[in-house]
């Protein structure tokens, strides 16, 4: 995938996400709200027929308020159809119509038409209930990458899994091996034997407990990393501990100090040559290189005001955006001609503004998302727009200490 391929895919997905956050908000007063999962191989005749057929079902509903609710959002639904010709678009759509509650006891109509999903819709789907069906939308936009996470040592093991950008800790075991004897003798060289014993049967339980977790999902999986310190990681993959069909998507080994939960993080941080394709290493890549042109002082930029500006200059050459973030930004006017931009939590109504320039009370002129805001300038300047998640340390830093929206400049502007 080119780069402005990668973007436009990135630029979808947030409004999709968007959308389906808008939509897991609302609820109806009874099973009201209809969702059609429409797959790109249906006919559209096929699916006016479905609807036309749930319409006339609808009609035995023993509530009125649900039964005129439902058709309603089906008639809707119907209408929306027509402007399709015989297929959906590519991937196909998903429709949502219903009676949503708006509070004081009133109800507004929506419907909304999701086109071309970022993954083919694969089945049929008709769903009637008091919220719309997003899950598996959802799905679509979770982090791809499924990866077993091994650490251990001769004390203690933990497994987990590196799920997109997720690390989930899920098993862990402490070992009964004994520390090394140093008296000689008969008696040492027996201990010696049960310390290799209570060795063995250690590595035995940790590939007991990665067996269980990685195999059912052996098919899923796309690769297994094991972590600790020598010779303990070496000894149990030389040993073929793990299961015949595990050892095969063993990516690598790797140096860790720890191996306690934080040990499965180091893993995955130590790791990042052979996951140099999943996001979480992309987005450490990007962070880690706005930060070290922050400590600089060169070629960082971050906030939205700051960011916009060098972003009309042209100077920015990567916008970094917090997958988080979910800010308005409204433009005011004063009587002087005087403009100004504030960025708002986008669940807040506006607020009242006074000019910074002149004192006076300045009117709104207009009120639009944030993000889309940036990279409606990005895309003019030939800025590409990474999402930064923040599942890991700078992410999280991204979106709390600098607003969600910062930028890696071509060269410095001082600005």
């Amino acid at each position: 995938m080119s780069e402005s391929e990668q973007e436009h895919s990135d630029r979808h997905k947030y409004e999709f996400r968007k959308v389906i956050e808008e939509l897991k908000d609302y609820r109806g007063s009874g099973t009201q709200l209809v969702t059609i999962y429409v797959p790109p191989d249906r006919l559209i005749s096929d699916v006016m027929t479905h609807v036309t057929q749930e319409h006339s079902e609808a009609s035995n509903i023993k509530s009125k308020q649900t039964r005129t609710s439902v058709q309603d959002a089906l008639k809707s639904i119907k209408d929306r159809l027509k402007y399709y010709d015989t297929k959906p678009p590519e991937n196909g759509m998903v429709l949502f119509s219903g009676a949503i509650n708006s509070g004081g006891g009133r109800s507004d109509m929506i419907t909304r038409v999701l086109e071309s999903p970022p993954q083919p819709i694969q089945s049929f789907r008709y769903h009637c209930d008091s919220e719309f069906l997003t899950e598996p939308l959802e799905e679509m936009l979770a982090d791809k990458g499924l990866f077993g996470l091994v650490v251990l040592d001769r004390r203690e093991a933990n497994v987990g899994w590196l799920r997109g950008k997720r690390v989930d800790p899920v098993k862990s075991a402490t070992s009964l091996v004994p520390g090394k004897q140093k008296k000689g003798g008969q008696s040492a060289q027996r201990f010696a034997r049960l310390r290799l014993e209570a060795i063995d049967n250690f590595y035995q339980e940790v590939a007991g407990m990665a067996n269980d977790l990685f195999v059912p999902e052996r098919h899923e999986i796309d690769g297994i990393l094991v972590g600790g310190p020598s010779p303990t990681k070496d000894e149990f993959l030389d040993g073929d501990y793990l299961h015949h069909e595990l050892q095969d998507t063993v990516l690598g080994k790797f140096d860790v100090a720890y191996t306690d939960e934080s040990g499965l993080k180091d893993l995955v941080d130590n790791a990042s040559e052979a996951l140099a394709d999943q996001e979480i290493v992309e987005d450490k890549r990007h962070m880690d290189e706005f930060f070290e042109n922050l400590n600089t002082g060169e070629k960082a930029t971050y906030g939205f005001e700051q960011t916009r500006r060098n972003l009309i200059m042209g100077s920015v050459d990567r916008l970094l955006i917090s997958e988080d973030l979910r800010s308005d930004v409204v433009v005011y006017e004063c009587p002087n001609g005087h403009e100004e931009y504030e960025v708002i939590d986008a669940r807040h109504s506006t607020p009242d503004h006074e000019c910074s320039e002149c004192g006076d009370a300045a009117s709104v002129e207009a009120r639009e998302d944030a993000i889309e805001h940036l990279m409606e300038i990005a895309g003019q300047r030939g800025t590409e727009t990474k999402f930064i998640s923040t599942d890991f340390e700078k992410g999280e830093q991204l979106l709390d200490a600098f607003g969600g929206i910062a930028g890696i400049l071509r060269y410095s502007t001082g600005v």
